[in-house]
């Protein structure tokens, strides 16, 4: 009788944390849909305004929304000496300047010229930069199998911005659209190498409140130049509805939602989210906007999402 207890107990414990683990997984799925979702609404917005709301304006109060909306944190971690300021003062202003002014404005001013799903292609490069950069200053070892994925992941790259016709990639047209999103991307790659490294005794939170302050303070004098010149565009309810929506979902949303999945699941698992936010921008274009994914957007995509994948392999 007590082995047939204690089996049972056995039983019910190995239950218990299959349940467990099932329950996991599925808040780990749903995690991961929701904060992919939460960061492909900022390339819907961008292409849905398509420039209506002037770009700089829209940044710079999207980045001042998150900064104020977590300068708590910040401000706790300062007073506790967790962020000296004297000494990541230029790491911060610099992870800023690429991750919130490079990858703010350009984008929204990218919308105008180019679609949603271009733009999170593009910005899905943005692992195989960092692993070039990465290279080539001795921080990473990159063997053939990943230089084979970033082969893969430009051809793909250069596949969709040039529509499958190589001779318009230097047209004006591609460099007023595609090229901004490159543009972004790259500050992106930068911001990713940097970001650690800025504070690195912070919290996430608290260093993207200092960030996005900095972002939103390199976007000051473009956003007053547009307040200047263009106050209706700037001062409408249309305006007002687009910075609030820019700075909670894409903003505090996003970021404090992929915080938690880091905390929770760990950096590589988190990582996922670059997998999941193409195709969620790819359903929530043609939902949205009417804008459907088209044969080379697929074969561009499978390109670059399977190069990234090969070149994270180790």
């Amino acid at each position: 009788m007590g082995k047939g207890a204690s089996d049972d107990r056995s039983g019910a414990v190995a239950g218990t944390a299959l349940s467990a683990g099932a329950w996991l997984g599925a808040i780990a799925l749903i995690g991961f849909i929701l904060v992919a979702t939460a960061q492909a609404s900022n390339q819907i917005l961008a292409r849905g305004l398509a420039g209506s709301v002037p770009s700089f304006a829209l940044a710079f109060f999207r980045w001042s929304i998150v900064a104020i909306g977590l300068a708590p944190i910040a401000l706790k971690e300062i007073r506790d000496g967790r962020v000296p300021l004297g000494k990541n003062l230029w790491p911060i202003f610099a992870a800023g300047f690429m991750g919130m002014f490079l990858c703010g404005g350009p984008v929204y001013a990218a919308g105008v010229s180019t679609t949603a799903i271009h733009i999170a292609l593009i910005m899905a490069l943005s692992p195989i930069t960092v692993l070039m950069i990465s290279a080539v200053l001795g921080i990473e070892h990159v063997g053939p199998l990943q230089w084979l994925g970033t082969a893969l992941a430009l051809s793909g790259a250069l596949l969709i911005i040039s529509g499958g016709h190589p001779e318009t990639l230097f047209a004006l047209e591609t460099a007023s659209g595609d090229g901004l999103v490159v543009i972004a991307m790259l500050g992106w790659s930068g911001y990713t190498l940097l970001q650690s490294r800025a504070a690195p005794k912070a919290s996430l939170l608290a260093r993207m409140s200092l960030f996005s302050a900095t972002g939103a303070l390199f976007s000051l004098p473009l956003a007053a130049w547009e307040m200047w010149t263009m106050p209706a565009q700037v001062f409408s309810t249309k305006a007002l509805s687009a910075y609030v929506f820019a700075g909670i979902v894409p903003g505090l949303l996003a970021y404090a939602g992929f915080a938690w999945l880091g905390g929770k699941f760990g950096s590589v698992r988190t990582s996922l989210v670059l997998y999941i936010g193409p195709i969620a921008s790819a359903l929530l274009s043609f939902a949205i906007l009417g804008e459907p994914p088209r044969l080379i957007h697929l074969v561009g995509g499978l390109l670059i999402l399977g190069g990234v994948w090969a070149s994270l392999r180790r």
